[in-house]
């Protein structure tokens, strides 16, 4: 099993900054890959942001290039966001899935594991 936990969330004004963390815990010993998903009000869940296991590629979502980068350091993700609109408002969830799967693959397949999620909202 592998326990994630998000933090960094919080409120920011339009055209702000914010940083998530996300650390994994638990059977950690072969890194995964790690990646961000976001599920805002009444609208289902959406993929953000993925990191292959050795942090070499990224995969990010249309919507968000330009503006969010995806890092890692050993089991901690990391997504820092920028430029950030009231649209980006939603509940950050930190996913994992096995390392042999590409970060592309978390656009199209299901995590593992799952984080509690961290609230991020953006204020016009």
């Amino acid at each position: 099993q592998v326990q994630l936990v998000e933090s960094g969330g919080g409120l920011v004004q339009a055209g702000g900054s914010l940083r998530l963390s996300c650390a994994a815990s638990g059977r950690t010993s072969s890194p995964y890959t790690m990646g961000w998903f976001r599920q805002a009000p009444g609208k289902e869940r959406e993929f953000v942001a993925a990191i292959n296991w050795n942090g070499v590629t990224t995969h990010l979502a249309d919507s968000v290039k330009g503006r969010f980068t995806i890092s890692r350091d050993n089991a901690k993700v990391l997504l820092q966001m920028n430029s950030l609109k009231p649209e980006d408002t939603a509940v950050y969830y930190c996913a994992a899935m096995p390392p042999s799967l590409p970060a592309q693959a978390m656009a199209d397949i299901p995590p593992t594991y799952w984080g509690q999620g961290t609230q991020v909202t953006v204020s016009s």
